[in-house]
């Protein structure tokens, strides 16, 4: 679902100046939304982990140590 589809999903609620007040959305797209910001504070978090150049191992050793509850050194 795209962020417009999401837009035109949304239910609009108007308190008495007849301004937007609130956002009734359904609770599949709801879970979609929170996916989608959850997916863009990913993508943000390993931007920021390659441009400090932090240091990465790769996931079959991580899985490795994790089993075995001891520190791999490469």
């Amino acid at each position: 679902m795209t962020v417009a589809d999401i837009l035109n999903s949304v239910k609009f609620v108007v308190n008495r100046d007849g301004r937007q007040s609130a956002v009734v959305v359904n609770l599949d797209v709801w879970e979609q939304i929170v996916t989608l910001l959850e997916d863009s504070e990913d993508a943000e978090e390993i931007k920021q982990a390659r441009a400090i150049k932090e240091e990465t191992i790769p996931w079959k050793m991580a899985k490795k140590e994790l089993k075995l509850g001891i520190s791999v050194i490469c």
